[in-house]
Order: C-alpha cells, then structure tokens, then sequence
C-alpha cells in the first residue's frame, strides 16, 4: 500500500471530488463528524478552522492506495479499520475526518480528509507529511498483511530485471540470425523478435539513440545492457557490414575457381559486379 499526504486550503471542492458518485464514491469512515452532504461536512470542518485564523492550508488531504491485487479484496469495513489505524498512527486521532473509497479504472483506493485543526484550535504539523504518510501507510500494511510500497518496488525490480534480460536476449539474436547492417534492417529484425525499437530524435534533429518496447516496457538501450547503446549497436552493425563484404569477396573468387590471392587479378568492373550480386545473394539466404 501507497500512502500520500500534503496539506490543502480548499475543502469543500476536495470534499466535493471525494464524493464523486461517477468514481462509485462511498464513504468508509467518519470521525466527530454528522454531516451527511460536502457541504455539510464543510461547515462543520470550518466551524473548528475558524478557532485558527493564521492557517491557511487548514485540511490535511491523504491518499491510501493498496495493490490492485488487495483492493479487490478488501471490504468496505476493512477499508475503515485502516483509515482508523492510519489516522492513530499519525497523531490524529481526536481531529475531524472523513474517508471515501473509489473504485474507478478497478484501482480502488481511499481518499482520507482530516481538519488541520484541533478542538483547541491547534494547527497540527504538517512538516515532512509526505514522507510521513508513506512511513505510517506501511506499518499499517504491515499489521494487515497487505504489500507495502517497499515490497512492490522490490517486485518491479525483480520483474524489471527479467524484462532487460529478455531484451537483450531477444537483441543478440537479432544480431545473430538476422545480421542487419542497418539500422533499419536491426529494427525489423527487432519487430520480428517481438521488440519495438524507437529511434530517439534530439533537439537538433539528430539521432540521439534508441528505446525499446517490450511487455508494456519502455527503456532505454543503456537501461538493458551497455552493448545496446546506439555507439555500440552501429558497431555491431558494421561488423556485419564487414562480414558481407567478406562473404562476397570470397564467393566472388570460388565462382571463377580461383584463390582470394587471384581475385585481384580479375577486371576491377568484374570483381565489383560479381561481389554485388553475391553479397545480395547471400543476403537473400539470410546470411
């Protein structure tokens, strides 16, 4: 689970979104609140704000986000058993607060508004909030056996590093089988393996180097492997230019029953247009 916190100064159109009935809004959890509307809510939170006239940003807006995979199973009155924790654990537990669940684009998620202000009309200190309400929204994770944002991360890694390797495999036998010798005869030989390579283009127009598209993936060549620079790629592709080169060469001498040694003896005219049509002709074989 995700938790996010900052501090806001318009309450009532938060309050309005956090309502949204086209997002299935539905509130899970209340606290020294009777309202039953935004506006309602409203006004009872700025009957308190107005004990504190010097706070501006007077409610604290929070997002608890757990994975998709534990939204869809989490009930409504778990999902207030953990607005309740995470508003304890963060000292705000005798403040006003309302929390409502939405469930659009099947990431359900709660969207949790606290007073900033007390009964004795205390501003509470938002200072680090962000950082704070990640660090609260994982001990809470914790005590519910949910995924905290540390397991996730660690999961995106993990499956991150499988994606590279794959690209890279996917890569070597491109240059392999294929052996383009241009950069647009390496990007089919990508597209045939299941890999888009995206040329990237810098302000000056120029080729600055590649991207590429695997698995919902985008990353760049020197995120895979460092063989997969644009430098290191248009030398892999020279090679193979060189190879071409020597593979006509050599036909070129076998199709008139002489050595290489000879084959500069043949009319240069000859030798260029023999050495032509082979290279194509190896090309075709998918040498």
């Amino acid at each position: 689970m995700i938790g996010k916190g900052k501090s806001i100064s318009h309450t009532r159109a938060s309050m309005t979104y956090g309502w949204n009935q086209e997002k299935e809004a539905k509130v899970v959890f209340k606290q020294e609140l009777i309202g039953e509307t935004p506006k309602e809510i409203t006004k009872e939170f700025q009957a308190i704000q107005e004990l504190n006239e010097n706070c501006q940003r007077n409610t604290l807006s929070f997002v608890l986000s757990p994975t998709i995979e534990d939204g869809q199973k989490l009930s409504n009155k778990q999902l207030k058993e953990i607005c309740k924790s995470f508003v304890e654990k963060m000292d705000l537990g005798d403040h006003q607060a309302i929390a409502f669940v939405h469930k659009d684009k099947e990431h359900k998620h709660i969207h949790l508004y606290v007073n900033r202000i007390n009964y004795q009309g205390q501003a509470y200190n938002d200072s680090f909030i962000g950082k704070r309400s990640q660090l609260m929204a994982e001990k809470v994770a914790l005590e519910h056996k949910l995924e905290t944002v540390k397991e996730v991360q660690m999961e995106k890694l993990i499956n991150l590093k499988d994606i590279r390797a794959e690209i890279k495999r996917r890569h070597d036998i491109a240059l392999k089988s294929f052996r383009p010798n241009t950069f647009e005869r390496y990007q089919e030989a990508m597209h045939c393996n299941g890999v888009r390579v995206i040329p990237c283009i810098n302000k000056a127009e120029k080729l600055q180097g590649f991207r590429f598209e695997f698995d919902k993936y985008n990353l760049k060549g020197s995120e895979i492997h460092r063989s997969m620079s644009m430098g290191n790629i248009a030398k892999q592709l020279d090679k193979n230019q060189q190879r071409y080169n020597e593979i006509g060469k050599q036909l070129a001498a076998k199709m008139i029953g002489k050595g290489l040694d000879a084959a500069g003896n043949i009319p240069l005219k000859l030798a260029k247009e023999v050495i032509k049509k082979t290279i194509s002709k190896g090309m075709d074989l998918g040498m």
